[in-house]
């Protein structure tokens, strides 16, 4: 049976990120707030609880999960490198809703699904999910919802959705802003001295906040 934690009650906060972190370190999933959208989280170093998520939310290993991820030192242990560019995507808008897809670290030991030796990285802007990030480590999150589902804005509308296949709740209230999900680019083909941005999916960074940072790399998509 999964466990639901309010955490607007002060007095649960504590109980509830304990409960939160054994659960990620048992392998099982966590449902957890950010600044866009709720998440389903698992822990990313562990094949079988990355699946579970697949599995939970009716995805394929060809949809792998983004990575969250706590501070700026874990993305450079985390990507292969870092260009310019992308240090200063990261610097311009993390703590917020940008994820960088950056080629992965191939000395990690993980499997995230069909990634094609990229890994997605985020920080979020919520203090709960931050807090618990540097107690976990690198967590795993999708969004929490069924696939082709809208994403869950809600505790509530996530565990409708997900029922007992999530071990814990955290429930922080509705989701900030109007539910729009980060903007995903890929930083793959940017180079020492600009290079290209593929824009993935637009969300709450603009296009255009992009371009004025980076005026030397060509944005794409």
């Amino acid at each position: 049976m999964a466990q639901v934690f309010d955490c607007s009650d002060s007095s649960q906060l504590l109980t509830a990120a304990r409960a939160a972190r054994q659960a990620i370190g048992r392998g099982e999933l966590v449902v957890l707030p950010t600044d866009t959208v709720y998440g389903l989280a698992a822990d990313a170093f562990s094949p079988e609880a990355v699946q579970r998520l697949l599995d939970a939310k009716g995805r394929g290993r060809q949809s792998p999960p983004p990575v969250l991820v706590p501070n700026t030192a874990t993305l450079a242990a985390l990507a292969a490198e870092v260009p310019a560019a992308a240090a200063a995507l990261a610097e311009a808008f993390w703590p917020g809703p940008l994820t960088i897809v950056l080629l992965a670290n191939p000395s990690l030991s993980w499997d995230l699904g069909d990634t094609g030796g990229t890994v997605a990285l985020r920080i979020p802007d919520h203090e709960l999910t931050l807090e618990l990030l540097r107690e976990t480590g690198p967590l795993a999150v999708s969004s929490a919802n069924l696939t082709g589902e809208p994403a869950a804005r809600t505790a509530a509308e996530a565990r409708r959705m997900l029922g007992d296949a999530v071990a814990v709740y955290l429930d922080a209230g509705e989701s900030p802003g109007d539910g729009t999900a980060s903007t995903i680019v890929d930083g793959t083909g940017l180079g020492a001295d600009g290079g290209t941005l593929r824009i993935l999916r637009e969300g709450g960074v603009s296009r255009e906040a992009i371009a004025e940072l980076l005026p030397r790399v060509t944005i794409e998509g």
